[in-house]
This record gives structure tokens, C-alpha cells and sequence, in this order.
């Protein structure tokens, strides 16, 4: 009986570790995307902001400058 539960818990714990390491990489990976694309865009001339509001956060900062750019 307390192998089993031990077995369990050593599972469990497993498991999370897991999924936080997954869930770090990924938004590790998405972060460095985004900073190579706003590179690039520095490089041809295109506004950094728009870069970074076209990848989909709706936080103010996106909000004031689509607002302003539409004036």
C-alpha cells in the first residue's frame, strides 16, 4: 500500500515538473520570435509597435496606439 502511494505521489510531482518545464519553453520560444520579428522590422522600416500589437495581447499599450494611429 505505500509503495503504490509513493509510486503516485513520484508521479504526480513528475508530471508537474513536466508541464512547467513545457509551459517555460513555450512562452521562452514565443518571446524570442517575437523579438527576431521586431528586429526585422526595425531593419525594413516598419513600426516595432505594430509588430508587436499584431501578436494578438490586447494590453493598453496596443489599445492608445491603434487609437492614435487611426486619428
Amino acid at each position: 500500500m505505500k509503495a503504490e502511494f509513493i509510486t503516485c505521489i513520484v508521479g504526480a510531482v513528475i508530471v508537474l515538473v513536466t508541464s512547467v518545464l513545457c509551459l517555460t519553453h513555450y512562452n521562452l520560444q514565443r518571446d524570442l520570435a517575437m523579438k527576431s520579428n521586431i528586429e526585422s522590422a526595425i531593419v525594413k522600416g516598419i513600426d516595432p509597435m505594430s509588430v508587436r500589437c499584431a501578436y494578438g495581447y490586447s494590453d493598453t499599450v496596443c489599445v492608445v496606439y491603434t487609437a492614435n494611429l487611426k486619428k
